[in-house]
């Protein structure tokens, strides 16, 4: 999106075929099915097979049956049609994470036709729109917002997304940055004439960096979830509006993020980030410069150069909770389907599964950018 808007109830349709059948709904099952749209052709499902001891429930929740774009020329196959590969199947979204939706489509299924008799509640809820953050009110974040998930808080709660073997329990919190710099654009030729937004956008950023990496050192608990990499403050992007290569800008931008471990509040980082920029403005003479006429305030002409950051919209990480009964299930289940079980956590980052465990206090998961118990 927006250029291409998924229409989730495509999957809807094929998941509802199977399990309909053991439904309530035609009388022929246990199963409780709630097809919930917010947004034409976006469906979320939610499932649940009844349970015989009340307040006892455990879910699965975060399958999505978006996925993302695909250009046929990148693939070695047609990622539009499904295809076999010895025991694999191939296609567009079979990892990320259609295969998890058939996955667990199977499990509900089984669980209409043989009734086992349970104590807990099981309830799977597929949702729509995970992979963009552009619309929202759509997917998992309406139905939290209209409390259809309320009632899982009595029990672990698995984010399935994509694919691997082991448990993920802990993802790391997002803050998108853009670090507005103002100079002054004259001909290189006169460089004393100049301010330089490249060269102070440089020595701005390292001084950020420099601070950031002191105020949020590696965490203790980082190693204890098997963290990959601490907190990071990096740029990715750099752009500025064009011109000849012998003239000195007038501005540029530089974007980046910060990756956060969980360990760490988001909008206490957010609010380091602007008092290094407010302090680095103040002080700009300060900082370094490259060369002996690079300057970033031209006193003749009481020109200063500045720093505007900003930011787009924050996430947070979410470490899971290791003394949940979840996490332990979890964890036995994949020692013996693996043989082995070694939880690791990454710094990538999931929507709204920090709210949900601050909302919901319980939780547990699985995940390779996507899988997780909280």
């Amino acid at each position: 999106p927006p250029e291409l808007i998924p229409e989730e109830d495509r999957v809807v349709k094929h998941v509802l075929d199977c399990l309909v059948p053991y439904s309530t709904t035609t009388g022929g099952g246990p199963l409780v099915v709630n097809h919930v749209t917010c947004f034409p052709g976006r469906g979320n499902l939610i499932v649940e097979y009844p349970g015989t001891e009340p307040g006892k429930i455990l879910s699965f929740v975060g399958m999505h049956m978006d996925v993302v774009t695909a250009n046929p020329n990148d693939w070695d196959f047609d990622p539009f049609s499904l295809s076999i590969d010895g025991d694999k199947l191939r296609g567009r979204g079979t990892t990320d994470c259609l295969g998890h939706v058939a996955l667990v489509t199977e499990l509900m299924r089984k669980l209409g036709e043989r009734k086992p008799k349970l104590k807990s509640t099981v309830v799977a809820v597929f949702i729509a729109n995970e992979e963009n953050s552009a619309i929202t009110g759509v997917g998992v974040d309406a139905l939290v917002k209209d409390g259809l998930l309320d009632k899982l808080k009595g029990g672990p709660l698995f984010w399935i997304d994509t694919a691997d073997k082991q448990p993920c329990i802990g993802t790391g919190g997002m803050i998108p940055w853009k670090l507005h710099v103002t100079g002054k654009l004259f001909h290189s030729g006169l460089a004393h004439k100049a301010i330089n937004p490249l060269e102070l956008g440089m020595e701005a950023l390292k001084e950020i960096q420099l601070r950031f990496y002191k105020d949020f050192p590696p965490h203790p608990n980082e190693q204890v979830y098997g963290f990959a990499t601490p907190s990071t403050m990096k740029p990715t992007q750099w752009s500025y509006p064009g011109g000849g290569i012998n003239q000195i800008p007038g501005e540029c931008t530089l974007s980046g993020d910060v990756r956060l471990t969980p360990f760490y509040n988001v909008k206490d980082v957010m609010e380091k980030l602007q008092e290094y920029v407010d302090d680095i403005n103040e002080n700009i003479d300060e900082l370094d410069t490259q060369g002996p006429v690079s300057k970033y305030i031209l006193h003749d002409e009481n020109l200063r150069g500045s720093l505007t950051l900003t930011f787009d919209e924050a996430m947070s990480g979410v470490a899971c909770d290791l003394d949940s009964r979840g996490f332990h299930v979890l964890c036995k289940a994949t020692e013996e389907a693996v043989g082995y079980v070694k939880p690791y956590s990454i710094t990538g980052t999931l929507p709204l599964i920090r709210e949900l465990q601050v909302r919901y206090i319980s939780f547990s998961s699985s995940c390779s950018s996507d899988l997780l118990s909280i």
